[in-house]
């Protein structure tokens, strides 16, 4: 698994844990997502890809506007697996992009950074 995507949401207060995981994993990519507040998310020395959305919007409106940008940013064929940080956000945009992710289609795999590293869920 090498592909990373990490939802950013309003509050910067989660945005360490998406930062820890960009720094500490091995990964081939690497996409970050949030709205346009969100374009101030640096981690020192690290690429990634923006996808910027519109956070506010209704649920399916949000799901197809993720799917529409995130197509084609990622590696997929129905053996591609992600790993998928949803610590910043809300249910509205977890639902949302996990049912973008699935309809793209990619398989999810949850990762959270904790005291004793990457963990996968």
């Amino acid at each position: 698994m090498t592909q990373l995507v990490a939802l950013l949401s309003k509050g910067e207060g989660t945005w360490g844990q998406v930062s820890g995981l960009i720094k500490r994993g091995e990964w081939e990519k690497i996409i970050v997502i949030g709205d346009s507040y969100a374009r101030n998310f640096l981690v020192d020395g690290a690429q990634f890809d923006f996808v910027e959305v519109e956070l506010d919007r209704p649920l399916v409106s949000l799901k197809d506007e993720l799917v529409k940008k995130l197509k084609p940013k990622l590696d997929s064929d129905f053996s591609s697996e992600v790993a998928l940080s949803i610590a910043s956000g809300t249910g509205k945009e977890h639902m949302a992009l996990v049912s973008a992710l699935l309809a793209i289609p990619v398989g999810v795999r949850f990762t959270a950074l904790t005291k004793d590293g990457i963990v996968f869920l």
